[in-house]
């Protein structure tokens, strides 16, 4: 199929289905195509999504969706190969990552030697025990698992109907923070894509580039010029806002207001 009408035909599908069926759907596309066919219709949605055409940012949601999951990188890998390659420039700006690795004060402390928060009981409690305090949270416990270094503790709270949006962006916004923490919400779609929390994550100067480069772009006009005035964030951070800024075409009426969600 032409990359055009492949383009088309994924932002006529994914428009069309349930939020939660969304990435699902794009990854099994994904992975039955030529990478140069699929990199080729991604790059169209990605160059008309920085334009800030609706239907193409709905649809980089999936994909951006997509990159926060550990088991997608390699294809992430593929992909990005691909768009240095052809070059598809607008691909090749999301899927961009820092030339240098991230400074050894950067890398985080492994789980079994970070401090587990006393949770009153005399006693470390177990992860086991952490765990099931997570699937039935009460509100006085919940700042305790919140501050839990262990990111399967942080998945459990996060699917918990109890936790509300200002306990996941007090999370997303604390400083410093774990990178694994900070990808456990970026990797919640009930979480990552709620405008606020996203911001957080962006903002976080804890948040591992692969996270916070594609969420950038889907962030809006204001979110972008905050971003690029931030002395706190990462420099391929600050010049994807940057970048994403001088290819924004002027103010258009269909841009929604600011917090508005984009799903």
């Amino acid at each position: 199929m032409d990359d055009a009408l492949l383009a088309a035909k994924w932002m006529r599908v994914l428009a069309s289905l349930a939020t939660e069926l969304r990435a699902p759907y794009l990854r099994a596309e994904l992975l039955t195509l030529p990478t140069e066919t699929k990199a080729a219709a991604l790059e169209r949605i990605c160059a008309r999504a920085e334009q800030g055409e609706p239907e193409a940012r709905e649809a980089l949601v999936s994909l951006v969706d997509l990159l926060a999951q550990p088991d997608f990188e390699a294809e992430a890998r593929a992909l990005r190969e691909m768009a240095k390659q052809a070059p598809f420039l607008a691909l090749g700006r999301l899927l961009r990552r820092p030339l240098r690795p991230a400074p050894a004060a950067a890398i985080q402390q492994p789980v079994n030697e970070a401090r587990v928060p006393d949770y009153g009981v005399g006693r470390p409690l177990t992860l086991g025990e952490r765990k099931a305090l997570a699937r039935r949270p009460t509100r006085q416990v919940l700042d305790k698992l919140l501050a839990d270094p262990d990111p399967a503790v942080i998945r459990l709270l996060l699917n918990n109907p109890k936790v509300i949006e200002d306990d996941v962006l007090r999370l997303a916004a604390r400083r410093p923070n774990r990178p694994d923490i900070l990808a456990e919400i970026a990797k919640s779609p009930r979480w990552a894509h709620r405008p606020r929390v996203r911001m957080a994550l962006v903002l976080n100067p804890s948040t591992p580039a692969e996270i916070a480069v594609p969420l950038v772009g889907l962030l809006m006009r204001s979110e972008l010029r905050l971003v690029q005035s931030s002395t706190d964030v990462a420099p391929i951070v600050r010049s994807m806002a940057r970048d994403l800024l001088t290819r924004r075409p002027p103010m258009k009426k269909e841009e929604p207001p600011e917090g508005g969600m984009v799903q």
